[in-house]
């Protein structure tokens, strides 16, 4: 297994540094508009949270600014330097490390998550790594999984997604939740024309 999917990160990390465009995210308003409806889905005050591809620590200061009190927030992303900068931040009762969960599958279970939290690291991925990654972050978790990822049941108007951004099949990942639980939520309302979709699993 290689590595590419990060590779778009590496090189926006090289053109910018760790300002909001090494998230690759096309605005702040999109970003945290994704992070509200994981608040919205999913009780998170007094958890144990895992940020799977964490970037910066856009997630942990968002909740922090809307007074979502989680009890621990750990991130983890690949590339070292973005996580320095999520260090210096500063932010309360959270702790950060570098490292590939695609190869190190054991780093979604190290800290005892009670929810993790993936949003848009699935986006670079292929479809097997992306189902290996929430197979092993299911695993990992005690109560609840959440990610987000660009659907492919968008309506037509929806933008079109090149390199290195790529839909996945919604329909089959719905399919493997249900597989895995009956406790699952999916929301394809948040932007026009169905851009962008979230599950929530919980474990009974």
């Amino acid at each position: 297994m290689n590595d590419a999917y990060l590779q778009p990160y590496r090189d926006a990390q090289d053109a910018h540094g760790p300002s909001f465009n090494v998230t690759m995210w096309a605005t702040p308003q999109t970003q945290t508009r994704r992070f509200a409806v994981f608040a919205e889905m999913l009780f998170l005050p007094g958890k144990r949270l895992l940020d799977a591809g964490c970037s910066r620590g856009d997630l942990a200061a968002y909740l922090r600014q809307h007074e979502v009190v989680y009890g621990h927030y750990h991130g983890v992303d690949g590339l070292p330097d973005v996580i320095d900068y999520a260090r210096q931040r500063g932010l309360p009762d959270a702790t950060f490390a570098a490292g590939d969960f695609v190869h190190q599958p054991a780093l979604l279970a190290e800290t005892d998550p009670q929810i993790t939290l993936i949003s848009g690291t699935l986006n670079t991925m292929d479809d097997a790594t992306a189902f290996e990654v929430l197979e092993h972050a299911w695993a990992g978790c005690r109560e609840a999984l959440a990610f987000n990822f660009l659907s492919d049941r968008c309506g037509p108007l929806a933008t079109p997604q090149d390199y290195p951004a790529r839909r996945l099949p919604t329909m089959r990942l719905l399919d493997w939740a249900f597989n895995r639980t009956h406790d699952v939520a999916f929301r394809q309302d948040y932007f026009p024309h169905g851009h962008d979709a979230t599950v929530v699993m919980r474990k009974a």
